[in-house]
């Protein structure tokens, strides 16, 4: 039975890693979620000018990049289609709060916890996670009886050997993923916080249904979705139930992560913005 008191367990062998980092691609980029918590901030519609007034340290232009992506990812809509145009959280966006609030308790309990403001917190642990292919490794790692040589993570990943070894370089960057040994050839395993991605890949996965059923990445049959709940496995209908179950009991706090404003910082120019600007494809 699971134990009074503790939150559940996802195993992270059990995620569809394809739909996990489909939905990371649109909610990972840099400034998305600063840019989220502004409009949710305000509760209705913004003009470019608007949002980038209050995000002092972005160009205007480059939130108008953002603000675009944003719509066509579904996470923001526009009333009408006119030049300048205001912008508001589609019910998409909005749902966004558990997911970031699951992903700003990660950071702070395994990555750290000095004082940041929630949306810079979330978008740095977004950055550690929405490399493509790395949810592949990770799930790799996790499945594995013990330490994995990099020869069979790059196989279970389905990734050539010059691409697993640098998505596995990246991780231990980001400190989820670390080797055993210093010798060359030393086996590697999950740190403290890649073990515990668990809960929130389960959140991007539950949060990614909507667009996933309307092509955004294909439905996983019912028969493979299966999770571990506190060591219990689950059918698919009672995962599915009590994934979401799981995850309501804490959206009337998650939505503290949009009722808070960004701290602003000095504005950059905007060929520095554009130069740090992260790549759509990831």
């Amino acid at each position: 039975m699971p134990t009074p008191g503790l939150p559940p367990t996802f195993s992270i062998a059990s995620i569809d890693a394809q739909r996990v980092e489909e939905a990371l691609a649109r909610i990972g980029p840099k400034w998305t979620t600063w840019t989220a918590m502004t409009l949710a901030q305000v509760n209705g519609p913004m003009r470019v000018r608007d949002v980038a007034a209050q995000l002092p340290f972005v160009s205007e232009q480059f939130v108008g990049k953002r603000l675009a992506t944003m719509h066509a990812d579904g996470l923001v809509i526009r009333d009408d289609d006119r030049r300048g145009a205001p912008y508001r959280l589609s019910a998409l966006g909005t749902s966004l709060a558990p997911v970031l609030r699951t992903v700003s308790d990660w950071s702070r309990t395994h990555l750290t916890q000095e004082p940041l403001a929630e949306a810079e917190r979330v978008e740095d642990a977004l950055r550690r996670l929405h490399l493509r292919h790395s949810t592949a490794v990770i799930q790799a790692l996790d499945s594995a009886d013990g330490p994995m040589r990099f020869v069979r993570i790059a196989e279970a990943a389905r990734l050539d050997n010059g691409l697993a070894r640098q998505q596995l370089l990246r991780l231990q960057a980001d400190g989820l993923v670390t080797r055993t040994g210093s010798r060359h050839g030393d086996p590697y395993v999950l740190t403290a916080a890649g073990q515990a991605l668990g809960a929130v890949y389960a959140s991007v996965e539950h949060w990614s249904q909507p667009f996933a059923l309307r092509g955004g990445a294909a439905p996983r049959p019912a028969a493979a979705a299966t999770r571990t709940h506190v060591g219990i496995p689950l059918g698919a209908g009672a995962d599915g139930a009590r994934t979401a179950a799981a995850l309501r009991r804490s959206a009337a706090a998650s939505n503290v992560m949009f009722s808070h404003a960004p701290q602003p910082e000095p504005r950059v120019s905007a060929a520095v913005t554009a130069q740090s600007a992260p790549g759509r494809g990831r």
